[in-house]
């Protein structure tokens, strides 16, 4: 499976119903799980981001399904980046010439 890292703040409604915002934790990871992806982690962090969520999906288009249908809800905006594990970094990376 491939590795995205999740970068979300939220939006006025989000914030406005922050109280809410374990449940619809809960319910992102079941509609994850139910694409076939899963949670790895989820930091709620100070700075630019309210939340980072590293998570696994089979492929690109259930990342791609799965952050839309986030967007969709309204609660967070997301930015989301495909990571590449060590190893895959240093077969890139060696296959420079």
């Amino acid at each position: 499976m491939t590795t995205y890292i999740l970068l979300a703040n939220w939006t006025e409604q989000g914030i406005r119903s922050v109280k809410d915002a374990p449940k619809r934790l809960d319910a992102a990871k079941k509609a994850l799980t139910d694409m076939g992806g899963k949670f790895q982690s989820v930091y709620m962090t100070m700075g630019d981001f309210d939340l980072v969520g590293v998570y696994e999906a089979p492929d690109d288009a259930v990342a791609a399904r799965f952050t839309l249908m986030l967007g969709m809800l309204g609660n967070v905006r997301t930015r989301t980046l495909k990571a590449f594990p060590e190893q895959a970094f240093r077969e890139i990376i060696n296959s420079l010439r």
